[in-house]
């Protein structure tokens, strides 16, 4: 069984943008669909085709087979190979026609619409796609995100985990870490630096160890430094869907964003207001010492 996916980041899986620069977190929060494809196809050889920039995410991951970057020549190669199954989670014109255009017995998520020269879906993503161009179906989705991406390519949702390939070299050594920054494309998702220390102070004052954001120029660091925290503190980004991966308790501060679509897998929990200036740090240390206990009774 021979399966291809087709998730590079450039546009968000079950939101209307499109871009130019991958969004990473929505390449890891793809990987649960790996998890219920083995279970399902036993025998299956997967390859992810990928953006150079997500890669790392997906590097050693033990259920992916081939792992493809993109460049200019590597559609041709994919139009001449054969796939039992075609998963593209990308909604850009010519990433959609590549789709379209590979031998497969059967194909998930976006299409190419030849006639209005756009993005679709095949048979079974239309929620997806109601998601993507309805604003009302989106303002008031409560599905989780991994929830509806598996049962996209025809799985049950079995709360199936996140996959990081790579293997963090160090070990816990901060009771929390601030994972402070966001992306530029929704600056709105940040908590304010004042916000920030003065929830330092109150950990200080309790001697919990604590530690800022760092490798922010490398993804592999990233991922060490989220490793070394017991417990994350995050906006609404990367780092967020890092932890839950590496199985750390998050605390999740969502403004704009929705949390309902997140799943926290149990161990974790959010603070979700219309804005991340109503956030209180008061807030959010009173749930850090719900989550703490949460830890220490487990």
């Amino acid at each position: 069984m021979k399966i291809l996916i087709i998730k590079l980041g450039f546009s968000e899986t079950l939101d209307p943008e499109i871009g130019k620069v991958s969004s990473l977190g929505d390449v890891l929060r793809t990987t649960p669909i790996l998890y219920a494809l083995k279970e399902k196809y036993l025998d299956s050889n997967i390859t992810w085709l990928t953006d150079e920039s997500a890669a790392p995410l997906l590097h050693y991951n033990p259920y992916i087979d081939r792992l493809l970057i993109w460049d200019s020549f590597i559609g041709f190669q994919l139009m001449s190979e054969r796939y039992d199954i075609v998963i593209n989670l990308e909604k850009i014109g010519g990433l959609c026609a590549l789709s379209n255009h590979i031998n497969a017995w059967k194909k998930y998520g976006f299409r190419f619409d030849e006639t209005t020269g756009s993005y679709d879906v095949y048979e079974g993503a239309e929620y997806a796609l109601d998601l993507c161009l309805k604003h009302n179906i989106k303002k008031n989705n409560i599905r989780i995100w991994q929830e509806i991406l598996v049962e996209m390519v025809g799985v049950e949702w079995a709360q199936q985990p996140y996959i990081l390939g790579y293997k963090p070299k160090t070990k816990e050594c901060f009771d929390v870490g601030f994972n402070y920054k966001v992306g530029t494309k929704f600056p709105e998702k940040a908590w304010s630096e004042e916000s920030w220390k003065t929830l330092e102070s109150m950990l200080t004052a309790e001697n919990r160890t604590f530690s800022y954001q760092q490798g922010l120029s490398n993804l592999y660091e990233y991922i060490d430094w989220i490793n070394s925290c017991k417990t994350l503190i995050t906006c609404d980004s990367l780092g967020l869907h890092i932890a839950l991966a590496l199985n750390k308790t998050v605390i999740g501060l969502f403004g704009p964003t929705n949390a309902t679509e997140v799943f926290f897998y149990g161990r974790s929990s959010h603070i979700k207001k219309n804005s991340m200036h109503e956030i209180s740090p008061e807030e959010v240390f009173t749930e850090y010492r719900k989550a703490d206990y949460r830890g220490d009774a487990q």
